[in-house]
């Protein structure tokens, strides 16, 4: 495999490939994006909001006991700060 990075300074920018004879006729797939673009579109896409995910996972009694806990941990917290 060969991976590199370019930045092109113009929209007619030309790029030639050295490739090593065992790619000679190979069929290879050639693909132009911008680095991380696929990462950062799945993360906005995949995020789902934590009540979202959690749903049904705790009783209602649970819950209420875990959002009390949390709340007096975080209260906790900012009197250390």
């Amino acid at each position: 495999m060969i991976r590199t990075y370019i930045k092109p300074t113009q929209s007619n920018f030309n790029v030639a490939l050295v490739l090593p004879d065992e790619y000679l006729g190979e069929e290879l797939e050639v693909i132009v994006f911008k680095k991380n673009e696929g990462i950062e579109n799945n993360k906005k896409t995949n995020s789902k909001r934590l009540s979202e995910k959690y749903k049904g996972v705790f009783t209602k009694e649970d819950a209420i006991n875990f959002n009390n806990h949390t709340t007096q941990m975080r209260e906790e917290w900012n009197n250390i700060l």
